[in-house]
C-alpha cells in the first residue's frame, strides 16, 4: 500500500482533532449511512478518516454488524484495515494532502468489497490549518471530483448536498454487485 499522509500533516490533523468540534460532519450523514447498512444487509462496515469516531456512535441498525475504524491521525485507529463490505468516507477527501489523494482513493478501491458511501465538500472549511491554508485542501466541483471516483467505482447513485455532493459506489470487475 502506498502512504496516504505525510508525517507532517498526520501531526497536523492530529492537533485538529484536539478540538471537539472537528470531524463532526459523520453525524450528519448517520440515518443515510444506517440507511444503506439496513438496506444492503452489511454486516462489516469500514469508516475510512473516523477521527472521533463519532460515526458509529450514531448508526441505527437492524442487524449485528461490525465496525472498524480507520484514520491514520488517530494512534487507535491507525492499523492499516482489511477490506470490508461497506466503506464509509464521510468528509475526509477534500481534507487529503493533493498529492496522496490518488494513493487513498486507490485506497479506498482496495478496501471496497461491496459499497461505498463518499461524501465531499467541495467549498472551504471554517477551519484553517497552521500555516494558513484553509483545511480542505481540495476544493473542486463534482465534474472534478467524478472522473477520479468513476475511474475506480460504479457510480449508484450522487446527490448534491448544500455545500457538496455524496455519492453511493459499487465495486468493479467481477466483486459483489448491488442491486
Amino acid at each position: 500500500m502506498n502512504a496516504v499522509i505525510s508525517e507532517a500533516y498526520r501531526e497536523e490533523q492530529q492537533n485538529l482533532h484536539k478540538n471537539p468540534s472537528y470531524g463532526s460532519a459523520s453525524i450528519m450523514y448517520a440515518p443515510m449511512v444506517s440507511d444503506v447498512i439496513n438496506t444492503f444487509k452489511a454486516t462489516d462496515v469500514l469508516d475510512y478518516g473516523a477521527g472521533k469516531g463519532r460515526l458509529s456512535q450514531n448508526l441505527t441498525v437492524d442487524h449485528d454488524i461490525k465496525i472498524t475504524m480507520y484514520d491514520p491521525a488517530i494512534p487507535q485507529f491507525s492499523e492499516i484495515p482489511e477490506p470490508h463490505e461497506l466503506v464509509v468516507c464521510i468528509d475526509v477527501l477534500e481534507h487529503i494532502e493533493p498529492e496522496y489523494l490518488d494513493a487513498v482513493l486507490d485506497d479506498l478501491q482496495r478496501l471496497t468489497k461491496r459499497i461505498g458511501i463518499f461524501t465531499i465538500h467541495t467549498g472551504p472549511a471554517i477551519k484553517v490549518l497552521s500555516d494558513g491554508r484553509n483545511a480542505h485542501l481540495t476544493q473542486e466541483s463534482p465534474d472534478w471530483w467524478l472522473p477520479k471516483i468513476m475511474k475506480r467505482f460504479n457510480l449508484k447513485t450522487m446527490n448534491a448536498t448544500s455545500n457538496g455532493f455524496h455519492v453511493i459506489v459499487k465495486v468493479k470487475n467481477g466483486n459483489i454487485d448491488i442491486r
